[in-house]
């Protein structure tokens, strides 16, 4: 049996502003399907001989949409695992693990980033499923992409000698790791056919990791054990301890296990692999014109070469420019080289300090009820559209600082308003005043969509005090 770990816990802000942090890149159907990268990580497992329904580790703010988007694919897991702080890869699977082996069992572990693209699914599973023989055998597998150009984004595997292994599978002892190279070094890497790009998926034993990382790493194993079995079960979730994960050390499994193991193994890939973690690899996976564009939305060209264009919300039109990344959202614009795409962090870090909010969320939020977006603001007031899904309702709560008055555009609301409790249907309104104890529902069938006209000194979502909530949010 092998049981897949699906890592869910990055923000991507590389691709920024597309990726945010209350709805990242592994989550966006960035690739013009319409599934997100972390669906079709989901789907892929379905090629894999033995594969057991997934255990998912992902941020807590994330969980409503990732048991969403589950439920969209008919796809069941046998756990989503909430981290209440990020502490890198390392703690995020060893939680995994230990929920996989929570029944006394000793599976194979297979730990999947929610975020890549493996464009051949079938010869990645066949390489997971004989890569099984050697992780019987205590082997701790990491799968090394072959380089078909120099890469200085990607850390590199460097390979040992060769290992017995299944007939259609190559697989090698790991000489060493190294860290991202400069352009000259990642040449001679690919030159010399004895390097792989390091993917950050991993196929192991479960015993086998769990022995290492004791030998290892056993402050990392030890907190991870006690905020596991400390942890709640919230409606479908399972919540670590926060106190004692948050204690964990911040490391990668590579650092912790994989650089200090003799056990560890690499076996190469050729799926069309990509981690579309930065606009270049983006635009290197993306389907092109005849001038290598790429190019998503409403966009004009005109003399335009070798650039991604994403276009949101308005046409963008470009003339006579080359080697450039330009992506419109509603909120924000971006424009760089393409060289410098991996240096989008440098801005998002830069927003950070400024306390913008493009950094966090786009105009439209997506909240465990449905949606809202901010149309309008000004000094005292601010407009947004919202969408209640059927049978969903917001928390009962209060605001202290703002009034609200709700237009219902379509479908039917329920609304609590002090001890009230009536129905609006379409073209009807309510007003909230501020201090009034509320709860919006939607009882139909049909999405609920309405207006929401605030007004009041102070409109930062943070002016709420929740009396009650079905979602289990504080």
């Amino acid at each position: 049996m092998i049981v897949p770990i699906i890592l869910s816990g990055g923000v991507g802000s590389r691709l920024w502003p597309l990726s945010r942090e209350h709805l990242p890149k592994q989550l966006m159907p960035i690739l013009g399907t319409h599934h997100s990268l972390f669906q079709n990580t989901i789907l892929r497992l379905a090629k894999i001989e033995g594969a057991a329904p997934p255990v998912i580790v992902c941020n807590e703010s994330h969980r409503f949409m990732a048991a969403a988007q589950m439920q969209e694919i008919g796809v069941r897991c046998s756990d989503i695992i909430l981290e209440p702080v990020g502490r890198n890869t390392c703690p995020a699977i060893t939680a995994g693990t230990l929920a996989a082996i929570k029944n006394g069992d000793d599976p194979d572990i297979l730990v999947l980033p929610a975020d890549h693209l493996i464009l051949d699914n079938q010869l990645f599973a066949t390489a997971v499923e004989e890569g099984s023989e050697l992780a019987s055998v205590g082997r701790i597998i990491t799968f090394g992409i072959v380089p078909d150009r120099p890469e200085t984004g990607y850390g590199y595997i460097m390979r040992g000698e060769s290992l017995a292994g299944p007939k259609e599978v190559d697989a090698f002892a790991v000489s060493r790791f190294f860290e991202k190279p400069d352009y000259e070094r990642a040449c001679s890497y690919v030159a010399s056919k004895e390097y792989f790009w390091n993917s950050g998926m991993f196929l192991f034993r479960a015993s086998a990791f769990l022995e290492e990382l004791g030998r290892f790493s056993p402050e990392i194993l030890n907190t991870c054990r006690e905020s596991y079995h400390q942890a709640k079960r919230d409606m479908d979730f399972t919540r670590l301890e926060a106190s004692t994960f948050a204690s964990c050390p911040n490391i990668s499994i590579d650092y912790a296990v994989m650089e200090r193991t003799e056990r560890a193994a690499v076996i190469p890939l050729t799926v069309g692999w990509s981690d579309v973690g930065s606009w270049l690899s983006l635009h290197q996976v993306c389907e092109k014109d005849e001038c290598l564009n790429s190019v998503t939305g409403d966009v004009v060209l005109e003399d335009v070469h070798n650039c991604h264009l994403h276009s949101e919300s308005r046409l963008v039109a470009a003339l006579g420019i080359e080697n450039l990344i330009i992506v419109e959202t509603k909120d924000a614009v971006l424009v760089s080289s393409i060289e410098r795409s991996q240096d989008v962090k440098i801005i998002v870090n830069r927003l950070k300090k400024l306390k913008r909010a493009e950094v966090l969320s786009h105009s439209k939020t997506y909240r465990p009820w449905g949606s809202f977006e901010s149309i309008d603001t000004g000094e005292r007031f601010q407009v947004k559209r919202i969408t209640v899904n059927p049978g969903a309702a917001l928390s009962l709560q209060m605001h202290y600082h703002r009034a609200e008055h709700w237009i219902v555009v379509r479908g039917t609301a329920r609304i609590t308003r002090g001890e009230e409790e009536f129905l609006l249907n379409e073209d009807q309104s309510t007003y909230i005043p501020w201090g009034t104890r509320h709860r919006l529902e939607n009882p139909g069938k049909i999405p609920l969509e309405l207006i929401e006209v605030q007004s009041g000194s102070y409109l930062g979502e943070d002016d709420i005090s929740r009396l009650d909530d079905k979602y289990g949010r504080d």
